[in-house]
């Protein structure tokens, strides 16, 4: 049971992916708010990953205490070194992001993925329910990011100011994206409505269709994560049904992938990488999104 607050959570929910994904363990990811009030089902078989920048967030100690004295065992993922969930936790792993310095995690985000990924492969690997070689393949896709990273800084941010101050005045914008980036689109409204004061909302692009859909218009900015994975079709199919109802579509791609191109009013590229690696570099286009969207109000 993946347990933590606001971006925190949206990690817990690619840490929920990769670990049912890799390691065939059956995950739930819980709003420690939530979480602390219900009575859960807990045993002593259980483990309780919970996931704090600060390593202090008053909902997720409660639920640890609750979950402690049931029995289970407790791994936190924190940032801060000495912190309260890294003292009351049975093991965990510090991200060392450094001190983020305002409200909106970002690279403190960044860093929780990696953890959980390293989680996942290491668990994967002890119950041998991955490849050597795909074990060998993810640690090398891993190896990769950091120099990805510094080529969507270097060769987006640009156009990133661009498609910012073509939409500093929107009210509203709609962020979709399947599989491992419905996370990622759940995040990427966060940072614009922290950043922005701009309202957002994050959906999985499927469920579009089931109400948001009436909300589209040609005032809406629609952001999609649609880089080249298996959901790849199905989200163009999407795109499609949004351009259909005059809505702005602004498009996370794969770099080379001129189908989405050619659809969006605006793209932001981001390199080829496995699927379970691509949320690391697909969520850096969109915070950058909302940090210039910001400056730019």
């Amino acid at each position: 049971v993946i347990v933590a607050c606001g971006t925190s959570w949206h990690a817990g929910l690619v840490g929920e992916y990769l670990i049912e994904e890799l390691c065939r363990l059956n995950v739930e990811v819980e709003y420690a708010s939530e979480f602390r009030y219900r009575n859960p089902v807990i045993s002593s078989g259980d483990v309780i990953i919970a996931i704090s920048q600060s390593g202090e967030t008053a909902d997720t100690l409660v639920a640890l205490e609750n979950a402690k004295k049931q029995g289970a065992t407790i791994f936190g993922i924190v940032n801060v070194v000495g912190s309260s969930i890294a003292r009351m936790a049975h093991a965990g792993a510090y991200t060392h992001a450094g001190p983020e310095i305002g409200v909106a995690s970002t690279k403190a985000f960044t860093a929780q993925l990696v953890v959980l990924h390293l989680f996942a492969l290491k668990l994967a690997e002890l119950r041998g329910t991955i490849t050597p070689e795909r074990f060998r393949e993810l640690v090398h896709e891993l190896d990769a990011v950091p120099d990805k990273v510094a080529w969507i800084l270097q060769h987006q941010e640009e156009a990133i100011q661009a498609i910012a101050r073509r939409y500093i005045d929107a009210h509203d914008f709609l962020y979709l994206g399947r599989g491992y980036h419905f996370p990622i689109a759940l995040e990427g409204a966060l940072k614009l409505k922290e950043i922005s004061y701009i309202h957002a909302e994050g959906y999985p692009a499927a469920e579009m269709k089931h109400g948001p859909i009436a909300l589209v218009d040609e005032q809406l900015p629609v952001v999609f994560v649609a880089t080249r994975d298996p959901y790849h079709e199905k989200i163009v199919s999407n795109i499609q049904e949004i351009i259909a109802r005059k809505g702005k579509v602004i498009a996370v791609v794969t770099e080379g992938d001129q189908v989405v191109t050619d659809l969006a009013e605006a793209v932001m590229t981001v390199p080829a990488a496995d699927e379970t690696v691509s949320p690391l570099l697909s969520v850096i286009p969109l915070q950058l999104l909302a940090y210039y969207i910001g400056v730019a109000r």
